[in-house]
């Protein structure tokens, strides 16, 4: 079997599935909820539950749905009036789901999250108890960026990093991204020579081609990049992903050839290692010699002091921040034990130099190895 057939009989047999559909796959182009579209939906899910499935349901589409009723042409661009529509479209869009998933026999239950839910331990195993118990009594869990409240420091910027997050959280065992686009393509579908990329076995694979795009009509916050990163960071979690169309739901629960499916690239991480892959707002660098690099990247072990030679940014101790090598590539996200102000008196010391030096609270890892993951720059690279 290959490696495209296996990852799609993983998605094929997952117990548990959580499945993204974006705001251009709800709405219509004159705005508005797309019910027809929506209740297609609604029965693809309603019909995989049926067959002894766990599913799990992402979906944006509160702010489009609510700016109709606000008399809205257009996805507001203040965040205020973005907060408003969400509020007036979030019931909506419930209802909407509710009505849909009646006739199998199934309740929606609507989930709220930010960002800081998925971040902070406490929060993450409470949003995990309350998917798990939603599941149990027979809900169809529906999750959702809380736009109403969310900033732009805490969000997460769209709902496909949300959807790999929850993946991730709910021990979901496959992800499905829905979008108003087939597949994957190697440039924008206006390019001369675009081709559909129907597997992906990991991130090298991505680096030459040109990703962009926005949704129909100007009402999704994402693109196809936002897509292909969330993709990316399931399977970095080890979670196999198809991303399709919302139109070929059912065929990609099924296992069918539609869409791009991704391979798993690794074990499942802890989430504040995948946090630190993909989306930490990173607060500066510290810049590492070659003999360092090699350490980090080959034998995974903790940066230390004796080679770093530079700093970038303003950051405090605990604070997100790159690794870059010497030529300014990146190699890694840590979270530092060292502030900025503090590391240049300490670039190039051992342990045992900067314990008799600065006191023995400096003996410790700049970055420990169990703050520290290895990320390839894919994105840096592609064109968005």
């Amino acid at each position: 079997m290959s490696a495209e057939a296996q990852a799609r009989a993983l998605v094929r047999d997952a117990r548990r599935v959580v499945v993204k559909v974006g705001s251009s796959s709800l709405t219509t182009l004159e705005g508005g909820l797309d019910h027809n579209r929506l209740r297609r939906i609604a029965d693809a899910l309603g019909a995989h539950r049926r067959g002894g499935r766990e599913v799990i349901l992402v979906s944006s589409g509160a702010i489009a749905a609510g700016l109709e009723p606000m008399g809205l042409a257009r996805r507001p661009r203040d965040l205020a009036t973005q907060q408003a529509a969400a509020g007036v479209g979030q019931s909506l869009l419930m209802a909407a789901y509710n009505a849909g998933l009646r006739d199998y026999g199934l309740v929606p239950a609507q989930v709220l999250l930010t960002a800081e839910d998925l971040i902070r331990r406490t929060q993450y195993r409470n949003a995990q108890r309350a998917l798990n118990r939603m599941i149990s009594l027979g809900m169809l869990p529906v999750v959702n960026e809380n736009d109403a409240v969310a900033t732009q420091e805490i969000r997460f910027g769209d709902n496909d990093r949300l959807a790999a997050l929850v993946a991730h959280l709910a021990h979901a065992d496959a992800l499905v991204l829905l979008s108003d686009v087939e597949a994957l393509l190697t440039a924008p579908p206006d390019h001369p020579g675009s081709q559909r990329v129907s597997y992906v076995g990991g991130p090298s694979e991505l680096a030459e081609m040109s990703i962009g795009g926005i949704g129909a009509a100007g009402i999704g916050s994402g693109g196809m990049v936002t897509k292909v990163q969330a993709a990316t960071m399931a399977a970095d979690s080890g979670i196999p992903t198809i991303l399709t169309s919302a139109d070929h739901i059912g065929e990609a629960l099924a296992g069918h050839t539609s869409g791009t499916a991704f391979g798993i690239t690794h074990r499942r991480r802890a989430t504040r290692l995948l946090w630190l892959a993909h989306l930490a707002r990173t607060m500066g660098a510290v810049t590492i010699d070659a003999g360092a690099e090699r350490a980090v990247r080959r034998q995974g072990t903790s940066l230390l002091a004796v080679g770093v030679t530079g700093v970038s940014g303003e950051f405090e101790a605990g604070d997100p921040v790159d690794v870059r090598a010497p030529d300014g590539s990146l190699v890694a996200r840590g979270i530092v034990n060292f502030s900025a102000a503090e590391l240049p008196a300490m670039f190039g010391l051992s342990s045992e130099e900067l314990g008799e030096r600065h006191g023995a609270d400096y003996r410790r890892e700049v970055i420990h190895r169990n703050d520290l993951v290895l990320t390839e720059a894919v994105f840096e690279k592609a064109e968005i």
